[in-house]
């Protein structure tokens, strides 16, 4: 068994407070882009694409224009809104060009061209805009001025951009771009990416379309053929976002809503579900009895994610079906209190994406999450400073399966954003980032809410679990007796070597008319209320 540090944190960060709006994102830089945009007039949508859009130049390993998103957005007349802003495969992709590329095993290697399916992202944000008061522009301009003037490199971003050196090395533009004499940016380095900032001004212009079509679409084509993809002009210039209708189910008394797949929101309320058949409140949300439940259920979950979801076009049962109470039931029947099952699905550890949210005054809420998939995607760069993400790797090749590479298909998508509603008003948007973990972390983030009556401070920042195959890892912080403890039920425990994710929540006190908000510290970011920061100005 790993060995562990026994020292525990005795204190962590307060939540934050206001009584106007706020916004939490991973980065100081995002969380002021987001209060600006609110004090210009600007509405939570102004605030969220202003956020996401810097978190794409000073997070650049985590998100970027090449990459997808996801949005919920809760309007305060109750509307709820659901973006599925991802990208589709290319429309000569399937498993035998993979193998005739000479790609074995069951996945898509993440630095191969066939890994890049269509940036999604910034259409998203485009078809976005609308839904704001300010415009593409405006929001663009904050992430444009700081990819053109540079920005200093902050802790956790620069630990990450270090283990990626090598990925970056491997590809012409991304070195000469994201290193600085062949190295990553250290913490308080300065770095500025002007071909990011000269392809940002021209979607500022010009609009979503010049990213689609064009020069910039062209360059993309260019970079992924050269590394074994597919995508063509017509993949990119056919690219359309989606207004999609969100998942829901009941816990604890609320509803939690999710996206639909093929995003793995549903995994989330599986997972949910299994655990509403056992009284959390009665246990330690730091003790091994927590701790194993929570994992032992993830890995069923998990189990009927890889075996099923998929593009909805190929999934074989509808999303409710998963949600039913006999399955649920029968799922949460294989958990056996005393000892681990010992089921291994494919699972992995990552702490790749960035997630933000946003409340304004009038009490509209943006859930808004971001993503390469893996450190710096592909690692795919183009000439116009583009990272391409790696989404294409979420594929299987097994022409058989639900999840299969297949033409003009979304893969498997990790990328979960989440609101919470006590009857019809908004009590919570939040979301967890960190790869496939991200279904495991709403769960997580929501029983430590719900069941623990945590802050939403204190709920990002508890020890989290999740699994590797048939391991078990646990984060730093834990008792040692509780360690010994899930030791002894036959788990095999592993210590990460990167944090579990990140996270951001803002909560909604109705009864006393606050916002409560939250930050991970496994992030460099923060939570911020618009009357705390005018305050500060």
């Amino acid at each position: 068994m790993t060995t562990f540090s026994d020292t525990r944190p005795a204190y962590h960060r307060s939540a934050a407070l206001d009584d106007r709006a706020m916004a939490a994102t991973s980065h100081p830089l995002a969380t002021q882009a987001a209060l600006d945009a609110l004090r210009a007039g600007g509405n939570a949508v102004d605030a969220a694409l202003a956020a996401s859009a810097v978190l794409a130049v000073v997070e650049p390993h985590m998100t970027g224009i090449g990459g997808d998103c996801f949005a919920l957005i809760a309007e305060p007349d109750g509307n709820l809104r659901a973006l599925n802003g991802s990208g589709r495969s290319g429309r000569l992709a399937d498993v035998e060009i993979a193998r005739a590329r000479s790609l074995a095993g069951s996945r898509i290697p993440e630095h191969h061209g066939l890994a890049v399916t269509v940036p999604g992202a910034v259409r998203a944000w485009a078809d976005l805009a609308p839904l704001g008061r300010r415009g593409l522009a405006a929001a663009l301009a904050p992430a444009i001025d700081i990819a053109r003037d540079g920005f200093r490199v902050t802790q956790w971003v620069a630990r990450d951009w270090a283990l990626l050196v090598d990925r970056l090395r491997q590809d012409e533009h991304a070195r000469a771009q994201y290193l600085i004499a062949d190295q990553a940016p250290g913490f308080g380095d300065r770095i500025a990416l002007p071909s990011l900032a000269r392809t940002l001004e021209v979607i500022a212009r010009e609009g979503a379309d010049a990213f689609y079509q064009g020069e910039i679409a062209a360059d993309i084509v260019a970079a992924v053929e050269a590394a074994g993809g597919v995508l063509d002009l017509e993949d990119l210039a056919h690219h359309r976002s989606e207004w999609v209708e969100p998942l829901s189910r009941e816990y604890r008394g609320r509803r939690v809503v999710e996206m639909p797949p093929a995003n793995q929101g549903l995994t989330a309320l599986v997972l949910m579900g299994i655990l509403e058949r056992f009284d959390l409140s009665a246990l330690d949300p730091t003790g091994a009895d927590k701790f194993h439940l929570e994992v032992e259920a993830a890995r069923l979950a998990y189990a009927e994610r890889d075996a099923t979801l998929a593009d909805p076009t190929a999934m074989q049962e509808p999303a409710d079906a998963f949600l039913e109470a006999a399955r649920l039931d029968r799922l949460a029947s294989q958990i056996d209190p005393a000892r681990a099952g010992g089921r291994a699905p494919a699972a992995r550890v990552d702490t790749d994406t960035v997630y933000l949210t946003v409340v304004d005054e009038d009490g509209r809420a943006v859930s808004f999450i971001n993503s390469l998939f893996t450190g710096f995607g592909s690692g795919i760069c183009t000439a116009s400073g583009v990272m391409l993400q790696s989404r294409g790797a979420g594929f299987v090749l097994d022409a058989d399966h639900p999840n299969a590479l297949g033409p003009q298909k979304r893969p498997l998508h990790t990328l979960i954003p989440g609101l919470l509603f006590d009857g019809d008003r908004l009590e919570a948007s939040f979301g967890v980032m960190g790869g496939q973990y991200q279904a495991c972390g709403h769960a997580h983030l929501l029983t430590n809410l719900l069941d623990h009556g945590l802050d939403p401070q204190a709920a990002l920042d508890a020890p989290r679990v999740f699994f590797e195959g048939p391991q078990t890892v646990l984060e730093p912080g834990v008792a040692a007796a509780v360690r010994a403890d899930l030791a002894g039920r036959g788990h095999d425990l592993q210590l990460p070597n990167r944090p579990l994710g990140g996270g951001q929540v803002i909560r909604v006190d109705h009864a006393r008319g606050v916002l409560l908000g939250g930050s991970d510290s496994r992030k460099d970011g923060l939570a911020l209320g618009l009357g705390a920061a005018l305050a500060q100005t």
